[in-house]
């Protein structure tokens, strides 16, 4: 699941400069999430309309990374063509593949975090880093990638309190890792100097 959360209102306005408007939410995370599911589209399009602008339609896709045909979209939604922008409510994935087919402006309505997961029906957020070179099992199975404020892959950093990571309230990384290496009689582990990412397995082949 891809974690996103809401932008600020604010923000949202200042770059949506243009007045007729489609809002796009999406089926998948997003609603799951409870951040561009119905209820969170018909609550943004009230926001919106409050604020001057006019609303040509809206309509909550499948999933908005994955559409099977832009003219079909089109022509169950003829809003899109009375739109001079879109506002998709969904992670970077649904906001760029949209963008990739629409002949208009698009902008999203969600910042995108990480990629979490559910289980039993609790959303847990930041499990990758998405860094293309996983050696998540050295760890215990916690990313230090994403759970780690600084991304370290030798820590711990020196500046936790009481469990608690310096940068925000976050309970530390290292620690967490620890306490689940001695679980799993793998301590051993921690010994082992790792050697920085390589950030060229991250880098995707950019497709025409």
């Amino acid at each position: 699941m891809i974690i996103s959360r809401p932008k600020e209102f604010d923000e949202i306005l200042e770059n949506l400069k243009e007045k007729d408007i489609f809002i796009i939410g999406c089926g998948k995370c997003a609603k799951k999430l409870r951040v561009g599911g119905e209820p969170e589209v018909l609550g943004m399009k009230t926001k919106l309309k409050s604020s001057g602008k006019n609303i040509t339609g809206w309509t909550v896709l499948s999933s908005a990374c994955t559409i099977s045909s832009w003219e079909e979209l089109l022509a169950q939604n003829p809003g899109i063509k009375k739109a001079e922008a879109l506002l998709v409510m969904s992670c970077g994935g649904g906001v760029s593949v949209i963008s990739r087919f629409a002949e208009l402006a698009v902008y999203p309505a969600l910042n995108t975090e990480s990629l979490g997961g559910v289980c039993r029906d609790e959303v847990i957020t930041e499990q990758c880093g998405m860094c293309g070179e996983c050696s998540v099992w050295e760890y215990g199975g916690i990313c230090p990638v994403i759970r780690c404020a600084k991304s370290m892959l030798n820590g711990p950093c020196g500046g936790a309190v009481e469990g608690k990571c310096e940068v925000d309230e976050r309970i530390c990384a290292w620690d967490a890792i620890y306490e689940r290496l001695k679980m799993l009689n793998k301590g051993a582990y921690l010994e082992i100097v790792k050697e920085p990412k390589d950030h060229s397995r991250k880098l995707r082949r950019q497709r025409t």
